[in-house]
């Protein structure tokens, strides 16, 4: 299921991967219970849509959240054909300044932050580099996990990436 969302030439915002990739990107994300959940397409940041018996998933790597925000793939899909939720769930307005400076993802790769927000990392433009998928998806489910569980602004001075 893709749901076509260009605007002008811009790229596309709608990022397609096996369902091999998405497995290995979303091993270190067991803990946020994706159980009966199926991997559709990702974000050019590396979130992840899914769909459940129950409705249609989103996984905010950035965040380290699993929201349910639609019942039905048409919700979905026109939610992600607006400018505001092209802003929200795809970050569209940020992926579209980084292709204008050269900053372009290909294959299987994401948009990632150089210093994930999560520990601090500014959300502009100067913090974006291009990275592979499925390490960008591994890496941010390892760091949410590790700081979840700490109270809100504690100082992380150490993490360990596996």
């Amino acid at each position: 299921m893709r749901a076509p969302v260009r605007f002008d030439k811009r790229m596309d915002l709608i990022k397609t991967f096996t369902p091999e990739q998405f497995e290995q990107g979303l091993e270190s994300w067991a803990w946020i219970g994706l159980e009966g959940k199926t991997p559709l397409f990702a974000s050019p940041f590396g979130d992840i849509f899914l769909r459940g018996e129950d409705g249609f998933w989103w996984l905010d790597t950035i965040e380290g959240a699993l929201l349910k925000p639609w019942e039905t793939a048409e919700e979905m899909q026109a939610e992600l054909r607006s400018p505001g939720g092209q802003d929200r769930y795809l970050l569209g307005g940020l992926a579209w300044a980084a292709e204008e400076e050269g900053v372009v993802p290909t294959g299987d790769q994401v948009y990632a932050f150089t210093v994930p927000p999560i520990l601090g990392g500014d959300m502009g433009l100067e913090n974006v580099q291009v990275v592979d998928f499925v390490v960008a998806a591994n890496v941010a489910g390892q760091l949410h996990e590790q700081v979840r569980d700490l109270p809100e602004g504690t100082a992380v001075s150490e993490v360990t990436i596996a």
